[in-house]
């Protein structure tokens, strides 16, 4: 097993014959549109020199100033084409026009009103094409208040609650890692588009899937909201949040624990009596085991600070990985803090899985993205080509798909349309 490779598509795709217009940038929109291409649908990417998605130049790979050696910007479009199209030229926007009424899906994660003030809200799009699936992503929605603010993945993370319930006891919050909610609503808006298109086969019908980030956030803040509304228990208090200890069960010990090697750690969580007894044998029942400050659970739990001490001594002199096989084979719940070099080169489970999947680049070469978590057995993802090149299949689209002659297509180029 290990890294799949791109290969030519040899089973019907689930999304085979859908067309989305992309407009979408950053993280969360090509997210969403990602999942679509890679079950098959044709995702075309609208761009425009003007205005470019600036992922394309997040980290590049050295070379050159290229627009297109972004590996993060690989790994978010692949398998959709790109084309170049100056919207805000009024011939830009009749040709967008017929797009829209030869697509099936248009997804955007501006602010509220931006398609708007391109005379291309949700009633116009209907007038193009009365089964238009139109999803937008937005921080808000596109209704209410706060419509009109704008927000990315760590804005949604703080006003839906999720910051604030981030960190160690005691201590400031401290954040959910890179665009949490980026990739979550990014989630959400495929599976709304998937659940439109199936209405849309039973009923001739397109709609509007108006999506909210923050929203989507506070979802995930549901067993706090609710303790908060019948137990009048705030989330933060005395020990919470509780950093790596347990959150919710009452168990000891549960933290990360240090590892040989410059900031290496390990996880151990030991639910009853019996994993603790098995943990103390893997110890070599050391002298402090028969504490009675360890001797229930009770006990250990309120020591939790002690207990994490000696077990940090026995830690120390192991790899991760080396605390991981020791511990499962005991018996034990214990994991390994990974680097992401040991997650997409050496993790055997994701190697089974063909978790990183490797595609040919034009300029990037042979360069490795993450896979669809998920193994459909009929219509499994595809990884038919790399993220494009800025503007590559511009030409095909305007003379294949709308029909635009050569001399037409050079005409767009010279005026700054394509």
């Amino acid at each position: 097993m290990g890294m799949s490779k791109a290969k030519p598509a040899a089973r019907t795709s689930a999304l085979e014959g859908v067309r989305v217009i992309d407009f979408s940038w950053i993280v969360a929109g090509p997210q969403c549109t990602r999942i679509l291409a890679d079950f098959g649908a044709d995702v075309i990417k609208i761009e425009n020199d003007a205005n470019m998605d600036y992922i394309r130049a997040s980290n590049p790979v050295p070379g050159s100033d290229s627009p297109n050696r972004s590996p993060l910007f690989n790994t978010l479009n692949r398998n959709k084409r790109s084309l170049t199209l100056n919207v805000m030229h009024p011939q830009g926007m009749e040709l967008l026009k017929t797009l829209i009424k030869k697509s099936d899906v248009i997804v955007e994660n501006f602010s509220s009103r931006v398609l708007e003030k391109w005379g291309l809200g949700y009633e116009e799009q209907k007038k193009l094409n009365p089964k238009i699936i139109y999803c937008s992503m937005s921080g808000f929605g596109h209704s209410g208040r706060d419509r009109d603010f704008v927000t990315w993945g760590p804005t949604a993370q703080a006003l839906s609650g999720l910051t604030y319930m981030s960190g160690l006891p005691g201590e400031e919050s401290a954040g959910w890692g890179f665009s949490y909610m980026d990739h979550t609503g990014g989630f959400y808006g495929a599976l709304a588009i998937m659940m439109a298109l199936i209405n849309r086969n039973k009923t001739g019908k397109g709609q509007h899937l108006d999506l909210s980030q923050v929203e989507a956030g506070i979802g995930l803040t549901g067993t706090s909201v609710l303790d908060y509304t019948v137990n009048k228990r705030p989330f933060r208090r005395e020990g919470m949040p509780p950093g790596n200890r347990a959150p919710d069960q009452k168990i000891a010990p549960h933290n990360t624990y240090p590892c040989k090697g410059e900031d290496r750690w390990c996880v151990i969580a030991v639910t009853n009596d019996d994993e603790w007894e098995s943990l103390l044998d893997v110890l070599g029942n050391p002298a402090w085991s028969s504490d009675p400050r360890f001797s229930t659970m009770e006990s250990r739990l309120i020591n939790q600070d002690d207990l994490d001490e000696f077990i940090s001594q026995w830690t120390i002199n192991l790899t991760p990985l080396e605390v991981f096989d020791i511990l499962q084979k005991a018996g034990v719940p214990a994991g390994a803090v990974q680097t992401p070099m040991e997650r997409s080169e050496i993790d055997p489970q994701l190697k089974h899985r063909g978790f990183i999947a490797e595609v040919e680049h034009a300029e990037l070469g042979n360069t490795k993205v993450e896979s669809i978590p998920m193994k459909m057995s009929e219509t499994p993802w595809q990884l038919n080509r790399a993220s494009p090149l800025f503007g590559e299949h511009s030409a095909e689209i305007y003379m294949d798909l709308l029909g635009l002659d050569p001399e037409e297509l050079g005409t767009l180029y010279e005026e700054g349309i394509a």
